[in-house]
């Protein structure tokens, strides 16, 4: 009889390559999932994984077995939950979002967390893309349109973009009225050096000027408030200052269309209870936050 931890293991593994992002991925140590592989070949009599130093890859005999175990632990996990008396939520739920968006995230899965007491929640709060598979998330909080991609995405709700600088940049260096007036500003510039923004109902790219680059809107945020110069922040970090007025809102005919805010997760199978009750949340929150 196969243990069911020792197929979640084996899964895991083959999934993200390798023991540690496998561990990682359910919350465990590499050492544990290593004697449960073990102890499934040795129950197998075959070798399931080839074992290098950069990972682990699917032996012939893996392959097969992987897409018989996935179908096995999604039965079983899905009569686990169908005949749980309490309908809690059990496991680890590993969610990476980028850094700015921390402070709208954070208290969305604080709120979880309280109605779900026996889920484990481990975030990531990142600039960076990182890499779900390979790191071992169950699922990502992103704000852009998603390329070509095995990812599973699901829309969430949208960001818009707020034009921006602060009072006393504007009384030093004077109005912008228009964005030809863009090149005699200093711009705030996040990673990339382009602009999109609306003209005449099309998006066009803009490549403002700029002595003040970063790769967090967090930093720009407060270069803006420092009067350091003019910039592109999404609604979620610039609309309270400007409620406060701290920032004065610029050229608003010419923001750029909303962007997508989705939540990804990786291909294959059938969506894990837990991604679907997060999804259910963070809809319901930026639903009733849109309505606001």
């Amino acid at each position: 009889m196969f243990d069911f931890e020792e197929l979640r293991s084996f899964v895991a593994v083959a999934d993200y390559g390798g023991i540690t992002p496998g561990a990682r991925h359910l919350g465990i140590s590499k050492s544990l999932v290593s004697r449960r592989l073990t102890r499934l070949e040795q129950e197998l009599g075959a070798q399931l994984l080839r074992r290098t130093t950069r990972g682990a890859t699917l032996t012939e005999a893996g392959v097969t077995f992987r897409d018989h175990s996935v179908r096995v632990i999604a039965e079983l996990e899905a009569a686990r939950e169908a005949v749980s008396a309490d309908g809690e939520l059990r496991g680890l739920l590993r969610i990476a979002a980028p850094l700015s968006f921390g402070p709208i995230l954070a208290p969305i899965m604080a709120e979880m967390a309280r109605a779900h007491h026996k889920l484990r929640f481990q975030m990531s709060f990142s600039d960076a893309l990182v890499d779900l598979v390979g790191e071992g998330y169950d699922a990502a909080v992103r704000i852009s349109v998603m390329p070509s991609s095995t990812l599973v995405a699901r829309r969430i709700g949208q960001v818009e973009a707020r034009i921006v600088a602060s009072p006393d940049y504007l009384a030093r260096h004077g109005p912008l009225l228009s964005l030809d007036d863009l090149q005699h500003h200093d711009a705030l510039l996040l990673g990339a050096t382009t602009w999109p923004v609306s003209v005449r109902g099309k998006v066009r790219n803009l490549r403002p000027r700029g002595r003040f680059q970063a790769d967090s809107g967090l930093a720009l945020l407060s270069a803006a408030l420092a009067g350091v110069g003019i910039a592109m922040l999404p609604d979620f970090l610039a609309d309270d200052p400007i409620g406060r007025g701290e920032l004065v809102r610029l050229l608003p005919a010419n923001e750029p269309p909303p962007t997508p805010l989705q939540i990804v997760r990786a291909p294959g199978g059938r969506t894990p209870r837990k991604l679907e009750v997060l999804t259910d949340f963070l809809i319901r929150h930026f639903a009733a936050r849109s309505a606001m």
